[in-house]
């Protein structure tokens, strides 16, 4: 199998590209290598690439910066995805793209399932389930939502995630600001990988999944499990949505439930024994 990995250095796009090697023929395309929002472009790798299935990792990901700027996160992570769910389409290759937890507003109590009506606030939110329904354009297309990813960057890589900013604060013995109302479901990159590698085997009904590690806990949690793994004090200043200094609504609660994905046999870990293995990972 030949699998395009476009947004390849990034945190997600470099755990794809190690999960697929040694599996599949890897195409990896960075931002500089090939913009999806280009339509040329887009139809001249597929040309040359010949996949017979396409991973999307790219993204518009500042959140604020969106609000100031929607058309540059419109053309990322919405119509950047129609080109690449039209040129599937037209070569008959499989789409996996990913989603975010922001399409929902963030008023739940439970997590978040599949068959939750989506209500963006915001410019960034707004483009992603744009995207969503746009990689459907693929006939054979899968749609992961995953949240607050962790994991090991691409070589040379600086993007480290919320985590990864926590975990080198938490290191140096600095201060770690974490929201205390925030309340994710925290995704390991590996996990992710692997989950994305199992539905291109199995080949689940096309449609919208929730992959993100099982469980939920607020920032500070997450934040408390990541001092006892390290063996370090944690000098913790609880922030909440109010008192930050944020241009765009974040979902307050923004759980979801991995469930569907479970019932296709894919069955995401908690989000605990991801942060135990992740150490692992960064220490070896």
């Amino acid at each position: 199998m030949r699998v395009l990995v476009t947004g390849a250095r990034g945190l997600l796009g470099a755990a794809i590209v190690r999960e697929f090697r040694g599996h599949a023929d890897v195409i990896a395309r960075d931002h500089q290598q090939l913009d999806v929002a280009d339509d040329r472009a887009v139809a001249e790798t597929f040309a040359q690439a010949r996949p017979d299935a396409v991973v999307n990792c790219a993204a518009y990901n500042d959140v604020d910066g969106a609000e100031d700027h929607p058309a540059d996160a419109l053309e990322v992570n919405a119509f950047g995805v129609l080109a690449l769910a039209r040129a599937a389409r037209r070569a008959g290759a499989s789409l996996v793209h990913y989603s975010s937890d922001f399409v929902f507003d963030g008023e739940a109590r439970q997590p978040y399932t599949e068959e939750d009506p989506p209500n963006p606030r915001g410019a960034y939110a707004a483009s992603k389930l744009l995207g969503d329904w746009f990689a459907l354009e693929a006939p054979s297309a899968w749609i992961l939502r995953v949240e607050s990813l962790f994991g090991t960057p691409a070589p040379g890589g600086t993007r480290v995630g919320s985590l990864g900013t926590i975990v080198d604060r938490i290191r140096n013995g600095n201060e770690v600001p974490v929201f205390t109302d925030r309340t994710v479901s925290p995704s390991y990159t590996t996990d992710v990988a692997r989950a994305t590698r199992d539905i291109l085997a199995r080949r689940p009904p096309a449609g919208i999944y929730h992959c993100v590690n099982d469980g939920a806990a607020t920032w500070a949690d997450v934040a408390a499990e990541a001092a006892r793994c390290l063996g370090r004090p944690l000098r913790m200043k609880g922030i909440t949505l109010e008192t930050a200094a944020l241009k765009a609504r974040r979902p307050r609660y923004c759980a979801l439930s991995s469930a569907k994905l479970a019932r296709a046999g894919i069955v995401m870990p908690p989000w605990q024994d991801a942060l135990r293995r992740y150490f692992a990972e960064r220490i070896s």
